[in-house]
């Protein structure tokens, strides 16, 4: 049971970081920016909910993938973990990292699929993490990470649907310290990842 909590905290901890809803606002609203409550909100529902698919399919088909492809487990953590520490990096330089600076200057709903759903909420990083934790994982471990992972998109759909109302409370200011914590965090994981890989391919304790 210890176990199971520990792995449940780590990925929870591990998909608000690189997903989190608050550092995200300001993009959500920069997209939606002019459109009335109803859009926001059907745009809101269909960016959570084909994010969550999509996660989902990565998580279930993970294995399959990793088998059809070659891919070996340590390959896979250091490769995931360059790219996951690239991504926190570039959130501490104060950079909207690239799969993010994402801009449309007309209300087109079709944006709740890309660049919402895909990449800035189900984008290279949150599908890394994602796959990484179920890369040797049980099935009730997978059926735990597709239901924290359920809970984060709904704890998104809470934030962008508060969206107004966070930003007129806590500033913009917050919000990017806030980020850079979670650049920190999103980096620690990537080197997290490296090393469980280097030690797998050596067989280092």
């Amino acid at each position: 049971m210890d176990h199971l909590i520990t792995f449940s905290i780590t990925v929870f901890t591990g998909f608000f970081a690189i997903m989190n809803p608050i550092s995200n606002l300001p993009i959500f609203l920069s997209l939606v920016g002019g459109a009335n409550d109803e859009a926001k909100l059907r745009i809101n529902k269909k960016a959570v909910l084909i994010a969550f698919i999509i996660v989902a399919v990565f998580v279930i088909l993970g294995k399959f993938i990793f088998e059809l492809f070659g891919i070996t487990i340590p390959a896979f953590k250091i490769t995931g973990g360059i790219l996951i520490f690239y991504v926190g990096f570039d959130m501490l330089q104060s950079k909207k990292s690239s799969i993010k600076n994402l801009k449309n200057t007309h209300i087109d709903e079709n944006i709740a699929v890309s660049p919402l759903a895909i990449p800035i909420l189900a984008g290279p990083g949150t599908i890394v993490t994602a796959m990484n934790f179920v890369s040797d994982a049980n099935l009730l471990q997978i059926i735990l990470v597709l239901l924290i992972f359920a809970l984060m998109c709904f704890l998104t759909f809470v934030t962008f649907r508060l969206s107004n109302f966070i930003v007129r409370k806590i500033g913009y200011n917050v919000i990017s310290v806030v980020g850079k914590i979670m650049g920190l965090i999103i980096a620690i994981i990537g080197t997290n990842m490296i090393i469980e890989g280097i030690k797998i391919t050596f067989n280092l304790p």
